[in-house]
């Protein structure tokens, strides 16, 4: 009997760690104060109690965290975790060309770990090819290698010759065809198929370029690129499908014509006038500035390592997106917390938090735009961007408190994700 018994025993689910997190301050990722003291109950994967009066149940693991203060694991709407170097843009052209997709698939996984670590714990992947993004999403939910929660197009969708046809700049035939984007095309019927192409594939998210862009060749970075039955063909079929859609926008037309068709949320927005800022009002666009990337320009164009009709665009975006942003927060857009990592270094991009702040957010609305406002635009919100009861345990931890210097966000020591803790720096101590 005692085989049987034991064999009964070992098919029992085992009870899950209950762990108490507490700290100084708490900021629920909603709310317009920081509670004090900071106390989480977390029971497996989720939050059991998010209050200083909670009660810390008997056994339970205590991780007394001193001066710090407690956020929900920060969001990231606008990633690029492909290997290559930051701001290059003649390597991340040539890369397909010189590396395989396996090399290129492992040169991607230490910038999943990076991220995870820097305190993200869910972003949005808007760009990649040959499945490498999906392929990291996959190896991070099967618990292979660490990273972030993903949501993750495809392929991005564009218009043959536009930012999102990575043949630009190349002779005829130069290419091989697997390198040839199935989401490029032209025409109402082409941007729908696209669209279903990529959630048949496993897209959680729809990214097009409706206008030109920095970081390719041989386009305008304002020019709109799809007609305005292009756009709404597309946007009407993401939603008819349940997916958001997320549209890479510098120029203020082409933008328009994806905000009057639908579109979830505008990337970038280096020139957006006021009549787009009022249309995205009216409608709740939400609006994703990436002001990391403006930084990873910079960067580039100062260390000499981009092509010259690159710099050429660069500096025209550099010139208008800071009073665009600033104007945006001005009219009241919905800001959401995008970075575009992979432009600049990936694991810096707490960075955004410091420059939305410069640009004329409050330090809480920064935090907010990190976690409940991209769980928001995410469509997550029933589960992730606050600490709340009944939620999963995605908790981060900094020093002192963010709302007074909103750069500690940038000192992250502790990062647990679904309740499993990758960091904590203090453990040792």
């Amino acid at each position: 009997m005692r085989p049987l018994l034991l064999a009964f025993l070992l098919t029992l689910p085992c009870a899950a760690e209950v762990i108490a997190l507490k700290s100084a301050r708490l900021f629920d990722g909603q709310s317009n104060t920081v509670l004090t003291p900071g106390l989480l109950i977390i029971n497996g994967t989720r939050i059991e109690s998010a209050s200083p009066n909670s009660i810390i149940p008997p056994g339970a693991r205590v991780i007394d965290l001193g001066d710090a203060t407690l956020l929900p694991g920060f969001m990231d709407a606008h990633t690029h975790l492909r290997g290559g170097a930051p701001g290059d843009s003649s390597a991340r052209q040539l890369s397909g060309l010189t590396q395989t997709i396996p090399e290129r698939t492992l040169a991607a996984v230490p910038n999943a770990k990076i991220t995870l670590h820097a305190g993200f714990t869910t972003i949005r992947d808007l760009g990649g090819s040959q499945f490498m993004n999906i392929g990291l999403r996959e190896a991070i939910n099967k618990g292979h290698i660490e990273g972030p929660r993903m949501l993750t197009v495809v392929n991005s969708i564009g218009t043959t010759g536009g930012h999102c046809d990575a043949t630009n700049g190349y002779i005829a035939g130069a290419l091989s065809d697997s390198l040839e984007n199935p989401a490029v095309g032209n025409g109402a019927d082409a941007m729908r198929a696209a669209v279903r192409w990529n959630v048949k594939y496993g897209a959680d998210v729809i990214k097009v370029c409706a206008t030109g862009g920095v970081m390719s060749l041989n386009n305008d970075v304002d020019s709109p690129q799809l007609t305005q039955e292009e756009m709404n063909a597309l946007v009407d079929q993401a939603h008819s499908m349940g997916k958001k859609a997320a549209a890479h926008a510098h120029g203020t037309e082409g933008a328009k014509r994806a905000i009057r068709a639908g579109i979830d949320s505008i990337e970038h927005g280096s020139f957006l006038d006021d009549e787009a800022l009022k249309l995205m009002v009216a409608k709740g666009t939400y609006y994703v500035p990436t002001l990391m990337a403006a930084e990873g320009v910079r960067d580039g164009i100062a260390g000499g390592r981009l092509d010259p009709r690159v710099v050429r665009k660069g500096r025209l975006a550099l010139d208008a997106i800071d009073l665009t942003v600033r104007r945006a927060i001005s009219a009241g857009v919905k800001i959401a917390f995008g970075t575009d990592a992979g432009v600049y270094p990936h694991g810096r991009n707490a960075g955004e938090f410091r420059l939305l702040v410069d640009h004329g957010m409050k330090p809480l609305d920064a935090l907010k735009a990190a976690t409940s406002v991209d769980a928001e635009l995410f469509g997550i919100a029933d589960r992730l961007g606050t600490l709340t009861a009944g939620k999963l345990a995605d908790v981060v931890a900094v020093p002192g408190d963010p709302t007074v210097d909103i750069r500690q966000t940038e000192k992250v020591f502790f990062v647990m994700k679904e309740g499993t803790i990758y960091r904590n720096d203090r453990a040792a101590k």
